[in-house]
């Protein structure tokens, strides 16, 4: 049978198995490469958050192959991978060298991550891809199945997840420093791109070096407009990005999600600057409800972006006469709080003053060793997509359906209701279209 049969045939098996619930599978991958052996990588998207991933792909194996829709990108990638063979379709590449490749990084725009990473897995190759996970829920959701059907090794980039001072935070909030946890509170400073405006007039024409069919992929199609997509503003638009909840929170959200298993909310609304449903708002408060656990109470947890911050008073005194941060997170308990500082968790400090007390956490060997490792047999990596991405990546883009759905300028709003094992909004049918986006013909999932 051919590889391109097979490709439709695991399309076909991917759309049966995306209503599965999300579930930990604790499982160990299946080794891609023996831990004495060079792992051979592929490279999908090599310029921005790409050219790191395969610099990092560089120092753990060999990149055998590389593909961007760009070729001026993929000259200067040929600079530092000379061997690789080179593609501008990641359909061409697995059909062609997928036998030679033990796995792949993902870092494309939003719309083209599930494509890419389900393709791999498909075929039984590892998978790291950038955050977030995915461009929509379902496809979230699809993702953590086919990886735990697969027993491929996986990882999200949200590197983060590896550092000391993320794993010390959440491990002193699940010892029990601040008490029963009432709320949580996540800003960021994005977006740092244009959003919020109509979409820009068609160029003339499009670069001889880029491949613009490719890079609309899967999405509705549009013009090529100079500056406004291609290469990085594709973020604030809906059909190829998730905003800024999508960009910075697998980051910001992280640690709290460790730490209070913040997985399937009961509800979510919004209230935000308007969107025409092309362009993402300008700015967005969102309020997600989680239910109680067995090991804590139901909690709020609210999320702002475009310059929306916390109420002063949350932070006590610690930045009187000061602008508060422009990122950052505040998990606030009954006897103290604790402020995880900028995007990433870097450092955490108890508004109290008080000295954080000595905890265990199990310390990582670097975000993308784990997975390496995790490839030749090793345990898991921490954000693997069944166990952990997948559901962070799901809670996170529920708060785009509360967006499509929330109050601003000339819309009362909606709080969604949300019914996670079947992936449904109960009382907001309108919001189904950014559940399980339509795709292009000749591209599914």
């Amino acid at each position: 049978m051919s590889r391109s049969t097979n490709r439709r045939t695991f399309l076909q098996e991917s759309a049966a198995i995306g209503i599965g619930l999300w579930a930990g599978g604790g499982m160990l991958p299946r080794a891609s490469a023996a831990a004495n052996e060079r792992v051979r990588f592929a490279c999908i998207g090599i310029g921005g958050k790409g050219d790191s991933d395969s610099a990092d792909a560089g120092k753990n194996g060999d990149v055998v192959a590389i593909c961007d829709i760009d070729d001026a990108r993929l000259d200067n990638a040929a600079k530092k991978f000379p061997n690789a063979q080179r593609f501008n379709d990641y359909r061409k590449l697995f059909d062609e060298v997928g036998k030679n490749i033990d796995g792949v990084t993902v870092s494309t725009p939003d719309h083209h991550h599930a494509f890419a990473s389900i393709a791999a897995m498909k075929l039984g190759k590892a998978c790291f891809c950038q955050k977030p996970l995915t461009h929509s829920v379902s496809e979230a959701r699809l993702m953590a199945n086919v990886a735990r059907e697969m027993k491929v090794a996986t990882q999200m980039g949200n590197q983060g997840t590896a550092a000391d001072a993320l794993r010390k935070a959440a491990a002193t909030i699940k010892a029990g420093t601040l008490g029963t946890v009432k709320e949580v509170h996540v800003w960021t400073n994005r977006p740092v791109w244009p959003q919020g405006g109509p979409r820009p007039k068609p160029a003339e024409s499009i670069p001889e070096t880029v491949h613009w069919d490719i890079w609309v992929g899967p999405a509705p199609f549009r013009e090529y407009a100079a500056g406004a997509y291609h290469d990085f503003k594709w973020r604030g638009w809906w059909d190829f990005g998730t905003g800024a909840l999508g960009d910075m929170a697998c980051h910001t959200f992280n640690m709290p999600y460790m730490a209070l298993d913040l997985k399937n909310p009961t509800s979510i609304e919004a209230e935000h600057s308007g969107h025409n449903g092309d362009s993402y708002p300008n700015w967005s408060i969102i309020k997600f409800m989680f239910p109680a656990t067995s090991s804590r109470p139901a909690i709020p947890v609210t999320w702002y972006d475009g310059g929306e911050k916390p109420e002063r008073e949350l932070f006590g005194d610690k930045f009187a006469g000061k602008d508060l941060p422009i990122s950052g997170a505040l998990i606030v308990g009954e006897k103290d709080t604790l402020h995880a500082h900028g995007d990433y968790c870097e450092r955490f400090s108890l508004i109290s003053g008080a000295e954080p007390p000595d905890v265990e956490f199990v310390k990582s060997p670097g975000h993308f060793v784990e997975w390496v490792q995790a490839i030749q047999g090793g345990k898991p990596a921490m954000s693997n997509f069944p166990d952990y991405s997948g559901g962070l990546t799901e809670t996170i883009l529920l708060g785009n359906l509360a967006v499509w759905a929330g109050k601003g300028p000339n819309s009362d709003g909606k709080k969604i209701e949300w019914d996670s094992k079947n992936l449904r909004a109960t009382n907001a049918p309108e919001v189904d279209v950014i559940i399980k986006r339509p795709y292009r013909s000749g591209w599914a999932l």
